[in-house]
């Protein structure tokens, strides 16, 4: 293809750790702000950034959207819905677009309208390099080269703690074995978002692991000012929304005493917000009147304007406070968390029910248990296909005292899920000793600041609640910060109104070892390490006392799992006999479940797992999954059923599917004329295995369980012509000579052992 039809494309390399990351841009993508592809190894994904050329009349938001389409082409698969095309994106997806999102909004204009649309795309991946680190790296470069302002770049990194030592950009394979899986973004001078999932790492170790996350991102970072430099297009020039400083200090003149006021005396939140509203009404409708009496309309004062200069002089009055008179707005200094309450079992029926308070953020979390079939299956771009363990978060209007429609889960709802999911996740019990599908579903009752850490700390008590192993409890809890200039107060604990006007929130959850959870969200350009290092250890006091206050209810999981919940036994198979317990379409399994209620899941490996509230039920499908899969045992004795009859023995299914023979000279303790005089069709016998040949063939014993032989016993007197020997051959009924030449399987009467085809020289 022509150069000139497609496009000069500049490529540039990055290191990151030993990965070498490759940025292309100039070929793809040509009307889009700025369009970059990232690519290491063979996963490549592609990032464009656009602006609309106005802004969005009559909000008082910036309107940024980002995206990740998670492609499946990418991997070489089909979608596996009926329409086989991708549909709406998955919780996976959701939460790419999200972690790429928080490290880049905090660096746009806060006056800014204009829509400003990020959509990346995984054009490959190789199941070996993952795609969200490399989402950010795409999304900044592509800002950095479009018209768009923004005062980045940004970086990105994942650190891995693998055989005692932190590595840098770890492959999927290699996060296998991993304590820690840090993902951070960050500019040249500080770590703006830090998402994180440990095995009970240490506050030592994690912050060298954040320290040499921000350093590893500078060559990258560096590598983008560059590309800037080089290709980048002049930023456009925007319509400002800004309020003006002179309504600003006009504003603040006729209200900053009373805002003082406020927030001085109601130290509650619905009496400060009573306050802070009748305050408002009276300062609008003064405005108001102010525009109305106006001769120019050019004169007239943005109402929605005053708004917002009466939030920024109350946001200065709080952050004033807490910096100067070390006081927070509900009374408390900076290390106290509000009152601790927490209760377990409080909901019937349900597998096991936790409830959460701090403050007025109140969550219930319930357990559900289920059978290795209810893990959710992954139809993404992940090796991993199914996840047993899941946490369900819901966040309804009345939490906060608003209405408005449900419309599913939003986007806010699926990142606080993941994040309390992700803290509980090392915790929970291995498969193989445990084998359940956990489910977690929080709803949050009433929130004022850090609900998803509430949704931790009720998580664990309903876990254990129901009965649930978890290997140590784990607590949540949210830090902030304020900063102005050197003046830095880190706040233990942050509510709603400090979480809106502070610079961090950076949630910590984990154990008394050690950091299962870290989320952090910066609203200012970054953070110090001191910082970071102050909030850590902040976070670990609160999170001991937390968990005091929870395991003082419930000290430890319950020895017994709910009454409504399944019990599962597990039954391990040879993998050849898997067919065999199915049977022809599923027809063996679905009997088996059919006569006893239970829910049987086979895996691969040839684990069968039998799930039943009904304790007999559930043994009655083991001994059923047992007899279709075992194999005949020599000397072990069974209860079997007669299913046919021939003039030299009678065939007998002792297994189902199995059949042995049980030679006429065995039917019984004495001398037997016919077959059909001792037993009829249908009739159960006991009998005990004596032999099973080269080709399979079971040799049955009904004699020996009468003589209480063992199995050697029983074949010795089967070579010599069968029972009655002892008494010196006489019948037992009637002393008439035993036939000699009847005996046990005649080895020279030219049938087969079982009997079949017998030449009955008799």
């Amino acid at each position: 293809m022509n150069e000139n039809v497609m496009g000069i494309n500049h490529r540039y390399v990055a290191q990151i750790g030993s990965r070498e990351i490759v940025i292309e841009t100039g070929k793809l993508a040509e009307q889009a702000g700025g369009a970059v592809t990232v690519t290491e190894g063979e996963t490549m994904i592609f990032a464009t950034a656009t602006m609309s050329k106005s802004p969005r009349e009559g909000i008082d938001f910036f309107p940024l959207s980002v995206d990740y389409e998670e492609k499946l082409y990418a991997a070489g698969r089909i979608p596996g819905s009926f329409f086989r095309r991708e549909g709406k994106p998955s919780d996976q997806a959701i939460l790419v677009g999200r972690v790429v999102d928080r490290p880049l909004r905090p660096l746009f204009p806060k006056d800014l309208r204009n829509e400003v649309q990020i959509i990346l795309t995984a054009f490959s991946h190789d199941q070996e390099h993952q795609v969200d680190m490399l989402g950010i790296i795409a999304a900044s470069t592509a800002l950095m080269i479009s018209n768009i302002p923004w005062d980045g770049p940004v970086g990105a990194v994942r650190i891995g703690l693998i055989d005692g030592e932190l590595v840098v950009n770890p492959t999927i394979s290699q996060m296998e074995n991993s304590l820690l899986d840090l993902r951070v973004a960050g500019t040249q001078d500080a770590i703006n978002m830090v998402e994180c999932g440990a095995t009970e790492v240490d506050e030592e170790t994690m912050l060298r692991a954040l320290l040499l996350a921000h350093e590893s991102i500078q060559g990258v970072i560096a590598l983008q000012k560059r590309i800037r430099e080089e290709i980048g297009k002049p930023k456009a020039e925007y319509r400002s929304f800004a309020v003006s400083e002179a309504l600003l200090d006009e504003v603040a003149a006729k209200t900053r005493d009373r805002v003082r006021q406020i927030i001085t005396e109601k130290t509650d939140r619905d009496g400060r917000s009573e306050a802070m509203d009748a305050l408002r009404d009276e300062l609008l409708a003064e405005y108001e009147a102010a525009n109305a009496a106006a001769a120019d309309p050019s004169a007239q004062v943005p109402l929605n304007h005053v708004s917002e200069a009466l939030e920024k002089v109350m946001k200065e009055e709080v952050r004033r406070r807490i910096l100067e008179d070390g006081v927070r707005p509900d009374g408390r200094d900076y290390r106290t968390i509000r009152p601790l309450a927490a209760e377990v079992g409080i909901i019937p029926r349900v597998h096991g029910s936790g409830l959460f308070k701090r403050g007025q953020t109140q969550v219930l979390t319930l357990t559900t248990l289920g059978t290795p079939r209810d893990a959710q299956e992954l139809d993404g771009l992940s090796p991993e296909d199914a996840k047993r363990y899941l946490h369900h978060y819901n966040f309804p209007p009345y939490s906060t005292g608003e209405t408005y429609p449900l419309r599913g889960p939003k986007r806010r709802e699926i990142g606080h899920g993941a994040l309390a999911e992700t803290a509980l996740r090392a915790m929970i019990p291995p498969e193989d000793e445990f084998p359940y599908t956990i489910r977690l579903v929080s709803e949050v009752l009433s929130s004022n600041g850090s609900t998803s850490m509430a949704s931790v700390c009720g998580s664990t008590l309903s876990l254990m609640d129901a009965g649930v192993p978890i290997i140590r409890p784990v607590a949540g809890i949210a830090m902030g910060l304020i900063k102005e200039g050197d003046r830095v107060a880190v706040l233990t604990d942050i509510q709603g109104l400090e979480d809106h006007l502070g610079d961090m929130d950076f949630k910590v959850a984990g154990t008394e070892r050690g950091i299962t959870a870290l989320q952090m969200d910066i609203k200012i350009k970054g953070v110090t390490d001191e910082i970071m290092r102050q909030a850590l250890a902040q976070a670990r006091e609160a999170r001991m006392q937390i968990l005091d206050v929870m395991l003082s209810v419930i000290p430890s999981p319950r020895p017994e799992l709910s009454e409504y919940a399944p019990r599962i036994t597990t039954v391990k198979i040879e993998v050849s006999k898997i067919g065999a317990l199915i049977g022809p379409g599923g027809k063996n399994v679905r009997s088996i479940q059919d006569r006893t209620g239970a829910k049987i899941d086979i895996e691969e490996d040839g684990t069968v797992y039998v799930a039943s509230v009904n304790a007999a039920a559930a043994q009655m499908a083991v001994d059923e999954i047992r007899a279709l899969t075992e194999d005949a045992e020599i000397g072990r004795i069974y209860t079997g059923r007669v299913t046919r009859i021939e003039s030299y023995g009678a065939f007998v299914e002792f297994l189902p599917g199995k059949e042995g023979m049980v030679h006429i000279s065995q039917l019984a303790d004495y001398r037997v004329e016919s077959v059909e005089s001792e037993v009829k069709l249908g009739d159960e016998i006991m009998v005990m295995v004596t032999d099973v040949d080269g080709d399979g063939k079971v040799r049955l014993s009904r004699q020996a369980v009468l003589e209480g032989w063992t199995a050697e016993e029983a074949r010795a007197r089967d070579r010599r012509g069968g029972g009655g020997e002892r008494r010196g051959g006489g019948d037992r009924r009637g002393g008439g000579d035993r036939d000699r030449r009847g005996g046990g399987g005649d080895r020279r009467g030219g049938g087969d052992r079982y009997g079949g085809g017998d030449r009955n020289r008799r």
